[in-house]
Formats: C-alpha cells, sequence, structure tokens
C-alpha cells in the first residue's frame, strides 16, 4: 500500500491508522502562526462507524489504501440483512441494512450499487446519487401560491419526507437526491 503525507489527505480518502480502515470525512489543512502545519482530519472507521479526530503534520507518513469496487444488484432483505448479488459470477453476499444509514429507504429491487471491498470483505455500499421515487401524499395546490421558492411537504413511496416545489401533486413520479435528500426535479 503506498505512503502518503499528512498534508496528502482529501476527504473521502481511505487510510489505515490505529489498525484500522479509516475514511476521511473532513479535512481542514491549518497553518498556525507559530509552528508547523498540519492537517486536522475527522475520519470514521469503516469497519463500526467510529469517528476520531486526528491531526497530521506534513511529516507524517500514513498508508493509503485503495478498495475494489464492484456493481452488485440488490436482490431482497431478510432480518436487517441486504442481499446483493455480483452481476457477473452471480455470487450472492449479505451486508447489515444500517451500512447505509439513512439512504436505506431509497434501495430499491433490482437497483445496481457500488459495493467497496478490503480484499474480500465488503465495507461500503454506494448507492445512485438520485433516484425516481413517486409521491403518495402532499398538500394541494393552493391559487396564489407561486412564489418561486416556497416548497410544500411530501411523503414518497418509500416514507421519506422531502420538500416539493407547490407544482408537485400526488401520484407524480419525482427525482431524488439522495445524498442531499431533497427533491430535484420531475421525472
Amino acid at each position: 500500500m503506498p505512503k502518503i503525507n499528512g498534508n496528502e489527505i482529501r476527504p473521502g480518502t481511505i487510510v489505515e491508522h490505529d489498525g484500522g480502515l479509516w475514511a476521511s470525512v473532513k479535512v481542514n489543512h491549518v497553518k498556525p502562526g507559530k509552528g508547523g502545519a498540519f492537517a486536522q482530519v475527522e475520519l470514521k472507521n469503516l469497519r463500526d462507524g467510529r469517528k476520531l479526530n486526528e491531526r497530521f503534520r506534513s511529516e507524517d507518513k500514513v498508508e493509503r489504501v485503495d478498495l475494489e469496487m464492484k456493481d452488485q444488484q440488490f436482490l431482497y432483505e431478510t432480518d436487517g440483512r441486504l442481499v446483493f448479488m455480483d452481476s457477473q459470477t452471480y455470487e450472492q453476499i449479505e451486508l447489515d441494512a444500517e451500512l447505509l444509514g439513512d439512504r436505506r429507504p431509497f434501495l430499491q429491487d433490482g437497483m445496481t450499487v457500488s459495493v467497496q471491498y478490503f480484499g474480500e470483505e465488503p465495507l461500503n455500499v454506494t448507492i445512485p446519487q438520485k433516484v425516481t421515487c413517486k409521491v403518495v401524499e402532499t398538500e394541494p395546490v393552493q391559487n396564489g401560491q407561486t412564489a418561486s421558492k416556497s416548497y410544500k411537504p411530501a411523503v414518497l413511496d418509500n416514507g421519506v419526507r422531502v420538500m416539493v416545489p407547490p407544482f408537485i401533486n400526488v401520484d407524480e413520479m419525482i427525482i431524488v437526491h439522495t445524498e442531499l435528500m431533497e427533491y430535484s426535479e420531475r421525472a
């Protein structure tokens, strides 16, 4: 595994630190008036979700880890476990549903996702950035409410609540940005 300097850590970089695999969530480069510059890095453990704040000076060397990405198809959920199938080898794996966190409701049957592997160990699941959902509940349009920045609450077919523009009605298909958890456009 290649070693990188502490000041080369960027958000999303995977490093091996203190015997674990960590993803850098936030990186803040600090140059104090006295002393050497350093990177203040918020790390998240890929195996158990713990968070850690660490300072890395530019002289510090850390092991950068490259994870292998594989496309997998979501099949079904059983007892809090998600079952995925490799589209080339047809091999099935089970992952903990908590791995997706609040993005779990956007996972749809047959959806292709990217699973990050460290060797043979699956560590993370990335769902598509935009997903099409159906609006099942929202307030009716009110006359005169045409301001471009006014939004109203809506409930989607997966139970997620988002704010939508006033022209969106029940049974309409919309595209939702899964990372921001907000309305993107009409489908």
